[in-house]
């Protein structure tokens, strides 16, 4: 496949502020890419770099196999974006909003207005063509945000926390027509704080943080490079001293914690890590209520790769 995006060694300063620190990225044609990081760690100026937005210290950036930058006109009406904050005129409707911001890049009329009915069919706005926006709920403003982005379609569409602040069954359309646009060849950059979203749709995940990619590939690559294998939890009313350090010298066990007559053994790796931890307690004669398994998830990855520190 080809690449649609490269960034090689992308260095930008805010005067002693390092916000992208020789950054370096390849999406591939056909991804949904996921771009993840605390706040505060680059997204946003990584992003506003790819699309010319911002000017850089160092480094390069190609989209779709040219140099990005202001000027890069021909490259950027094949780009859609969707804006965390929500942007369209309150004056216009639904329908007139769709209109719009497609005739930026479609001067043709008869096919403007077929991309535009397209477009308010794709996002389920068909009931709502002429409601301006102060009128529609909260999802369906997010629905006519990402028509405003995508109906021109686009070959590379960047959709920054797209869900914020919806109820589930908005999320689920929205990430719905998120899949169907990359079935109809778009490739895909996301952002989001919803770790389960990302580990849902993407095809391959970025972590950065402090301005540097600290790690990539598919959400299996991604868990395979952290210490934790797998989690399991039992319901014990009483655990001593002793029996936790037996416990703690299992086969792949690296961490063990009793808390509120709760048993968490954590393991890196390793098969049949329960039936021998239930076989043990078993050995010992300890009582024990429900006992469960929890592998991995990209939010774990997340924490461990970005720490658990607080961030602004």
């Amino acid at each position: 496949m080809s690449k649609v995006i490269e960034i090689d060694g992308l260095v930008k300063r805010y005067k002693e502020l390092v916000a992208l620190d020789h950054f370096s990225l390849e999406i591939e044609e056909g991804e949904i890419f996921g771009l993840l990081g605390p706040n505060g760690s680059g997204k946003s100026t990584t992003i506003s770099c790819i699309l010319g937005l911002l000017k850089y210290d160092k480094g390069e950036v190609k989209v779709f196999g040219k140099s990005m930058d202001a000027s890069s006109y021909e490259s950027k009406k094949d780009i859609g974006v969707v804006l965390q904050n929500v942007a369209v005129f309150e004056e216009l409707n639904v329908e007139e909003n769709i209109d719009y911001f497609c005739g930026l890049y479609i001067t043709d009329k008869k096919l403007r207005k077929q991309y535009v009915d397209e477009a308010i069919e794709f996002a389920g706005l068909e009931d709502f063509r002429k409601f301006v926006p102060k009128k529609l709920s909260g999802g369906l403003l997010r629905r006519l945000n990402i028509a405003c982005g995508i109906a021109h379609k686009p070959k590379l569409i960047f959709m920054d926390e797209p869900t914020v602040a919806v109820d589930p069954q908005s999320r689920n359309k929205i990430l719905e027509g998120i899949v169907e646009l990359n079935k109809q060849g778009a490739t895909i950059v996301y952002t989001s704080h919803y770790m389960e979203e990302v580990e849902q749709i993407c095809t391959r995940i970025a972590i950065m943080d402090q301005g540097k990619n600290l790690a990539i590939g598919t959400k299996e690559q991604l868990k395979d490079m952290i210490k934790t294998g797998e989690t399991i939890q039992a319901e014990i009313l009483d655990l001593s001293d002793e029996i936790m350090e037996e416990v703690k010298g299992l086969p792949h066990v690296y961490k063990v914690e009793y808390v509120d007559n709760h048993l968490k053994v954590h393991y890196t790796k390793g098969q049949r890590n329960l039936v021998r931890l239930i076989d043990f307690f078993k050995d010992k004669d300890i009582q024990f209520g429900r006992v469960y398994s929890e592998l991995p998830t990209l939010n774990d990855v997340f924490l461990e790769i970005t720490g658990k520190q607080l961030r602004d």
